[in-house]
């Protein structure tokens, strides 16, 4: 390879949130257009490399002020600043959860700034961090997220001022470790006139005032500052400050003659070694800390997630990360909440070696449980201490050991959420979820070397994939990987795959995620416990309470009461929408559980919640499409959900979608065929609408594999349709005429003539506008001799579309016109929008422009309603035809911008690609 060192740094890119949002390529500005695209940009920034879902993003752009169009605009500025970051390594894609921009975190200021910050922390030198921190506040421009004013922007804008102050106050101490306190002095006085409570700050112009020779300055500003919190709070100074005013009245440190010095406890535990990630949640506790130091009561913060996902550590290097602000000891207790033996360390036993660590003679001990608890709290009362109680059962077992003193700070870790806690005494809740791929990533790095989990990279992906980011899977097969140094990842990775939790499965309690799993079930009722087993095998990846309901046979508010004891216990989770799921591995270890139900449990279970999805999915599809023929479910005992409009119906089926299909999958296993059949055809005009043709597809095949003596036509009709969209046109026409031959030998008419409709639009796929004419008219012939006229009006649109396909502009406007006079009697506004949708298709190509428009964007609008994506889709990128033509340059380009974004997220790549060829040859101006 040729020199390079005259090329480095050709595609320098920092982005900035840390002011206006802007991102420079080689020091140049790239231009990312008006103030409300930035925000956009800005918005994903703040959570680069993870999905943001759409709604989220419209919330944090736009807040209250969200216009109706929201979604679309969105699409609209994505395109944009695609466009705009091409030259740049930074990525914007969809996701299924979201959006998600990929950058290099080195180069976005905030992540360089809490870099620089946590870098300038871990040096010992204060020169050094002094320097590190400099440089980190110097990337401050401004205002964060300038261009956004949301109730999130400013959320997110208050959490770094957090963090920026934060660095400012540890400027200073490292200031003054350096001997600058001339020129502090100044900067501290004011402010301390702005906050003349702040303790840490009157503590560091006490020192500055004091190294500088001013000591009666020094011990006059005690003095009003001690004034001020009694007059104000009714306190005195911290210890802390205290000592410092002690140190300068004797300029040493002074012990009382004949006193021992209380004992300083230092009980934590080593800190876990490598630590990786949790960037969120330490700079959580970290504000919680600083927001600390001017409250009135106890800081405590309960973290609380499922067992393995890493409590414990975070909890110990937060504490001794911490250290240093508390110089008057350190306790630690493992109250043994969740473990092997089911034996919950008691209060009483935790309290008696507290006192033994702070010096408590056991002859002064009181044999009172209550007098120990109050002794406690006066020995650590108005010292700065830290109590670390780690595995909690419940609150009953924290609350004896909290000390009164708002000197003290407790961290407290369970699997229990800790309510009482949270409510009863202002805990801090902080939920620990699973590690991102980046962090999993860097823990495999951390324990088995940077070459292995390189030259291993997709055995590696492979890894983390598969244990879903869950702490303890990941330890435990870097532990396998690590003993096991020749073994390749790749097998590692098979065994995970092929073995799931077994492969998990260590021999050494504490280090096997089933059985540290298992502990959590101990606290459970035998019914919670049932709940929790039968979730492991329900249908999809998540559920509702309703849907939980039918799977439990439990009436809603019992299953409603379970649910929240699992949530409580960390082994199930509720999302913003207010669904239910679980991390692969412990869903993996609920269907385990399972298989200690009886059989007929089971089964029962399946059926109940399969029937819930056919019949709630049949109520959503007759409000999609009231003129359809509608499936027939056998009558049950499930109470099915009836949504009460179509947009209920679109935003049920748009949640349940993925669980539906696999309902499908488990009626098929229990040989329902019937109700195969059935759930493809509810789900069919929500599949067209949305665009989901290949999960159309796979759900008819599944439908035709089932076990019936004679697949009915609608079957094969489905099938041909499902085909067409794809673009398999041998199948799709080889279906459709078995339909044909299968109506006619169950003679049915109805069946024949909507099989004749389906036809004629493949062969307009395969290019036939002349065979597609010749269906079109025989479907027209049966609907009115069968008297069905919403048949009639969508075939008369038929052949309308067809005859202008073929230049016959007055037969297909005769047509049309036709169509709509008679949809007018049965109101069906998908025919309608279709209708609409052929006449400005033929206004268009006889150069009515002006009146294509209005066609089109009543189409535009009534397909909108029906939440119809793909025929908003099309509609967009005719519609921008007749404004072009018309000189509407912005409005056919704002049209084809949206179905371009369309055409991407379903799928559609020729469609893509004519789309943007259409926009290139339009021009940029």
């Amino acid at each position: 390879m040729g020199d390079r060192s005259g090329h480095e740094g050709l595609r320098d890119v920092l982005v900035g949130v840390l002011g206006g949002v802007e991102v420079r390529l080689n020091g140049v500005p790239v231009p990312l257009g008006h103030a409300r695209q930035r925000s956009v940009l800005g918005a994903l920034l703040v959570d680069h490399d993870r999905p943001v879902p759409a709604d989220s993003l419209v919330d944090r752009v736009w807040g209250e002020r969200t216009p109706e169009r929201a979604r679309a605009a969105l699409r609209t500025y994505l395109s944009n600043l695609r466009r705009a970051l091409a030259p740049t390594p930074i990525t914007i894609t969809r996701r299924d959860t979201g959006y998600v921009v990929t950058v290099d975190p080195a180069g976005v200021d905030v992540d360089r700034f809490d870099a620089l910050h946590a870098e300038a922390r871990d040096t010992d030198d204060p020169e050094r961090a002094l320097a590190l921190v400099e440089r980190a506040l110097a990337l401050w421009r401004g205002e964060p997220l300038a261009e956004i004013d949301t109730p999130w922007a400013r959320s997110v804008r208050d959490r770094l001022h957090l963090r920026r102050a934060a660095a400012e106050a540890d400027r200073v101490d490292w200031a003054l470790a350096c001997g600058r306190h001339r020129d502090l002095v100044p900067v501290l006085t004011a402010r301390a006139a702005e906050d003349p409570l702040d303790e840490r700050v009157a503590g560091q112009l006490m020192l500055a005032l004091h190294r500088g020779g001013r000591q009666a300055e020094a011990l006059e500003h005690y003095r009003r500052l001690r004034a001020s919190l009694a007059r104000e709070l009714g306190v005195d100074p911290g210890a802390e400050l205290q000592r410092l005013h002690q140190r300068i009245l004797t300029t040493e440190p002074v012990v009382a003659a004949g006193a021992a010095p209380t004992p300083v406890p230092r009980q934590l535990p080593a800190a876990p070694a490598p630590f990786v990630g949790r960037v969120e949640e330490l700079d959580r506790l970290d504000t919680a800390l600083k927001a600390a130091d001017h409250a009135a009561t106890v800081l405590i913060s309960a973290i609380g997630g499922a067992g393995g996902i890493g409590k414990t550590w975070l909890a110990l290097h937060w504490a001794h990360a911490h250290r240093d602000r508390f110089p008057d000891g350190q306790l630690f207790a493992d109250l043994h909440g969740f473990g092997p033996t089911g034996d919950r360390v008691t209060p009483d036993a935790v309290l008696r070696n507290f006192l033994d660590a702070l010096g408590v003679d056991q002859r002064r001990r009181p044999a009172d449980p209550d007098a120990q608890a109050a002794l406690f709290r006066s020995l650590v009362a108005g010292r700065r201490m830290l109590l670390v109680l780690d595995n909690a059962a419940d609150t009953h077992q924290v609350t004896p050991l909290l000390p009164g003193s708002e000197t003290c700070t407790v961290l407290v870790t369970s699997r229990d959420h800790l309510t009482g806690l949270i409510s009863g005494h202002g805990a801090h809740h902080l939920a620990l979820g699973v590690l991102p791929a980046s962090d999993a990533r860097a823990l495999l790095t951390a324990r088995l070397g940077v070459d292995r989990v390189e030259s291993e990279a997709k055995a590696v992906d492979d890894l983390i994939n598969l244990s879903g980011g869950f702490p303890l899977a990941l330890s435990v097969v870097a532990a396998h990987a690590h003993t096991r140094p020749r073994l390749p990842l790749a097998v590692l990775a098979a065994e995970l795959r092929d073995l799931g939790l077994d492969a998990l499965d260590t021999g050494d309690p504490a280090a096997s995620l089933p059985t540290v799993l298992s502990w959590s079930l101990r606290a459970l009722s035998d019914g919670q416990r049932e709940v929790f087993a039968l979730l492991g095998i329900a249908p999809g990846a998540d559920t509702d309470l309703f849907a939980a309901s039918a799977l439990t046979g439990r009436p809603v508010p019992d299953t409603r009461r379970a649910l929240l004891a699992l949530e409580d216990a960390s082994l199930l989770h509720r999302d913003a929408q207010g669904r239910y799921g679980m991390h692969e591995l412990i869903r993996a270890y609920a269907a385990d559980t399972s298989r200690n139900l009886p059989d007929s449990t089971r089964r029962a279970a399946l059926t109940r919640v399969v029937d819930f999805y056919l019949h709630t999915a049949a109520a959503a599809d007759r409000l999609l499409d009231p003129d359809r023929q509608p499936v027939d479910p056998e009558p049950t005992g499930v109470p099915a959900r009836r949504p009460a409009d179509l947009a209920g119906a679109m935003a049920w089926l748009d949640a349940e979608h993925a669980n539906v299909l696999a309902a499908q999958q488990v009626a098929a296993a229990h040989g329902r065929h019937r109700v195969v059949w059935q759930l493809a055809w509810t789900l069919y005009t929500f599949h067209y609408r949305r665009g989901h043709h290949h999960e159309n597809l796979a759900l008819w095949q599944e439908a035709l594999a089932a076990n019936l003596p004679d697949p009915p036509a609608l079957v094969h009709r489905h099938l041909g349709v499902a085909h067409a969209y794809l673009g398999h046109h041998d199948e799709a026409t080889e279906h459709l005429h078995r339909a044909l031959a299968a109506a006619e030998r169950q003679g049915d008419p109805t069946e024949r003539a909507n099989t004749h409709r389906q036809l004629a639009w493949t062969w307009e796929r395969r290019g036939d506008d002349r065979q597609a004419m010749a269906h079109a008219h025989q479907a027209l012939d049966l609907y009115r001799a069968l008297d069905q006229p919403v048949g009639e009006v969508r075939a008369l649109n038929q052949v309308g579309w067809y005859a202008v396909r073929l230049g016959d502009y007055d037969t297909a406007r005769a047509h049309c016109l036709a169509a709509l006079t008679a949809n007018r009697r049965h109101h069906s506004t998908a025919s309608e929008a279709d209708i609409h949708h052929s006449l400005g298709w033929i206004e268009h190509h006889t150069d009515r422009h002006h009146q294509a428009v209005e066609h089109y964007d009543r189409a535009l609008a009534l397909f909108r309603d029906l939440g119809d994506e793909v025929g908003v889709a099309g509609t967009l990128e005719h519609l921008a035809e007749p404004h072009a033509a018309l000189g509407h340059t912005d409005q056919a380009r704002a049209a084809w911008r949206e179905a371009l974004e369309l055409y991407r997220d379903q799928g559609r790549t020729a469609d893509v690609e004519r789309v943007r060829e259409r926009l290139d040859g339009l021009g940029t101006t």
